[in-house]
């Protein structure tokens, strides 16, 4: 019998609260703090891995300004966003080669939102038959590379690409 251990993922399982402050907040005013996973600063928005991740590779974008509205960013904050989603599937393609992506966001926590009170995006890398038993089944997602190695890959990534 083979066995999958994802400890890390027990910190966020067994939680019931909420951590103090808002993670896009920090990954924009202390962005060098690698435990932020923070892959990139812009002038008005954050690209940053996912903690939890559906994939490998599972990025979100977010303004550095604190809102839950799309209608409440400035146009230059909206074209950056954009921009960074586009970067963000061209570094993810280069290094994982993926079939396809899902990009959006979660409006609100009855859409969805893990943190509606600041507007973020989902980049997540998809390979045609990724949906495996342990996902439909078991409600467990299986990551094939660390979190530390997939941030400093994707981290890399950028730097390339921003020159």
């Amino acid at each position: 019998m083979h066995r999958l251990f994802a400890s890390w993922r027990m910190k966020y399982v067994s939680s019931n609260h909420k951590e103090p402050g808002c993670i896009f907040c920090d990954a924009a005013t202390q962005p060098t703090n690698d435990e932020r996973l923070v892959v990139f600063v812009g002038n008005n928005a954050v690209v940053m891995l996912n903690k939890y991740p559906y994939t490998s590779g599972h990025l979100m974008v977010a303004p550095k300004l604190h809102t839950n509205k799309l209608s409440a960013l400035p146009q230059k904050t909206r074209t950056e966003i954009i921009d960074l989603i586009s970067e963000s599937i061209s570094v993810l393609t280069s290094i994982y080669k993926p079939d396809g992506f899902n990009v959006g966001a979660n409006l609100g926590e009855a859409a969805g939102a893990g943190i509606p009170e600041h507007l973020h995006f989902h980049i997540v890398p998809r390979w045609n038959g990724d949906t495996n038993f342990m996902t439909s089944i078991g409600d467990t997602r299986v990551l094939p590379e660390d979190l530390s190695q997939t941030y400093q890959k994707v981290k890399h990534a950028f730097q390339v690409i921003r020159g």
